[in-house]
């Protein structure tokens, strides 16, 4: 469920002799002689990089489907292993298994990394590249990979995992240890992630670390990366109207001429969905929803404002296809409603026939997938529990809500050591950056950051990708242009990041 919204662009080149950093750098973060020997690993291994991710993307894990849960897990047991992690574990669920991995560095410091093996489901007839196969194309003098999970975050990960080989090929210690948490249904709301990071032995390691980290490829068209100090929850529910089991609307598809005398499932759900939301279609409407919202401080404005940089409202109307904002609003309203504001989104809507020409006839059934993007304070086991009642209270006591997956937002502190880290690194490798107080995408890591683990988390990564979730996904592997960083650059960085953490005091 994690999304980020412009196309990733990234500044280093990518290949071993680009990883010098820019002139206006700060000073490096590793030793010259380390960089060197690091960078020649990761370039000398590009090709067998690319064959791994390939043969990841070819396995794809799609909880929805409960499509390869078990054998989603047993590769990644074995990538992590063959990446030079002492352990790795497969932990068990009420659904899909988890992976616990533990690379001891005899380092004083522990870095955590969260890690998800599953991917959206997919139509093939609408990809142009078949989407379990990882075929490299060339485009606008790039080359990318395509495939399902490329960038949502096969890609990403492959890449630190590329990282922390390279280290291990040149027998060179890692400057952190790590601890590694993979799960197996990220893209169905996480619903069981709570048994993994409860497993005693995770918890405990957990408890060791000075924060999490995600790998991401996200790199602004300009070259920019922002720095999220949190993500916005996220609950995934289903709504139906089913005329058989309610007694509202007919128990079979009947012909439309009964309309006179016979409810109609499709436009009782879309009466109650119309509840959902004011007038204007886009702001909540649900009974106590907007309750605990807590309003951006001054501060995090601020960010969002230092943020905006020439052109990147352009470039972020022709990514999305969009000519303008919600309600007209300027560049800057619409991103601080896009950190700020709860949403109530339907993803979805089928009632009936939908086939070439009229079969007038009343279906039976119709439902709604729908999401809702959750902000602090909010709470996210509060949620169906409102919509409940919301719905009831307008006489739909009728209509079935099936829950999907449930978790609740994040934040963390600009001053923690993961944060000051990744500055460092990326100042380190003189590439920009802007703090932005939340990510309007959700990925299950309150697990660590709420209580019992309270633990910093944020995204880290250079590089870039898109479509994720939807057809033609792309990961960057290199480009021509030199403001571009393909993998090989990218897994420079991870290690960059981990020396920068190893010297930031917590």
């Amino acid at each position: 469920m994690l999304g980020k919204t412009l196309v990733s662009l990234g500044l280093g080149l990518a290949c071993a002799t680009s990883f010098a950093p820019a002139a206006h750098a700060a000073p490096p973060v590793m030793p010259a002689e380390t960089r060197t020997t690091l960078s020649k690993a990761i370039a000398a291994d590009h090709d067998e990089a690319l064959a791994r991710l390939r043969e990841w993307i070819a396995l794809p894990s799609i909880n929805a489907e409960k499509l390869n849960r078990q054998e989603g897990a047993e590769l990644m047991q074995r990538m992590l292993l063959d990446a030079g992690f002492d352990s790795a574990r497969i932990i068990p669920t009420d659904g899909a298994p988890g992976v616990f991995g533990r690379l001891d560095a005899g380092a004083p410091t522990t870095l955590a990394v969260y890690f998800m093996y599953d991917v959206k489901q997919f139509e093939a007839h609408e990809w142009s590249q078949p989407p379990l196969e990882g075929q490299l194309v060339e485009r606008d003098g790039k080359t990318v990979l395509i495939g399902r999970g490329a960038i949502n975050q096969k890609g990403p990960e492959a890449t630190l995992l590329t990282a922390i080989r390279a280290f291990k090929a040149t027998g060179t210690p890692l400057p952190v240890n790590i601890v590694l948490v993979a799960e197996g249904e990220e893209e169905t709301g996480s619903e069981n992630f709570g048994q993994i990071t409860g497993d005693p032995e995770v918890a405990r390691a957990l408890s060791e670390s000075v924060g999490v980290i995600l790998p991401v490829a996200w790199q602004d068209n300009d070259g920019g990366v922002e720095i999220y100090l949190g993500a916005k929850g996220v609950a995934e529910v289903q709504l139906v109207a089913d005329g058989a089991k309610s007694g509202r609307g007919p128990g079979m598809e009947i012909h439309s001429s009964m309309g006179a005398s016979v409810e109609n499932p499709a436009w009782r759900l879309v009466k109650a969905l119309d509840t959902l939301v004011a007038d204007d279609g886009f702001t909540p409407a649900i009974d106590g929803w907007m309750d605990d919202v807590r309003p951006l401080s001054d501060e995090q404005i601020a960010l969002i404002e230092a943020g905006i940089r020439p052109g990147s409202e352009a470039a972020a109307k022709k990514e999305l296809k969009v000519q303008g904002w919600i309600a007209g609003e300027d560049y800057r309203s619409s991103l601080i409603r896009l950190a700020s504001q709860p949403t109530v989104t339907i993803q979805g809507l089928v009632g009936g026939y939908t086939g070439p020409g009229g079969k007038t006839s009343i279906p039976s059934r119709a439902e709604a997938k729908l999401d809702f993007r959750l902000v602090p304070d909010m709470q996210a086991d509060e949620v169906v529990a409102k919509l409940r009642a919301h719905l009831d209270k307008r006489g739909f006591t009728d209509i079935e809500i099936v829950t999907g997956g449930i978790y609740g937002p994040t934040e963390t502190p600009r001053d923690a050591a993961v944060v000051q880290a990744l500055v460092t690194a990326l100042e380190g490798a003189g590439l920009p950056h802007t703090l932005t107080p939340r990510l309007a995408g959700s990925w299950p890591g309150y697990r660590f950051t709420d209580p019992p683990v309270s633990l910093p988390a944020v995204f880290v990564g250079i590089g870039q990708g898109g479509q994720a979730h939807a057809p033609d996904e792309w990961y960057l592997i290199d480009a021509e242009d030199p403001k571009l960083a393909g993998i090989d650059r990218q897994a420079l960085f991870f290690a960059e990041f981990m020396y920068a953490l190893a010297r930031t005091k917590p």
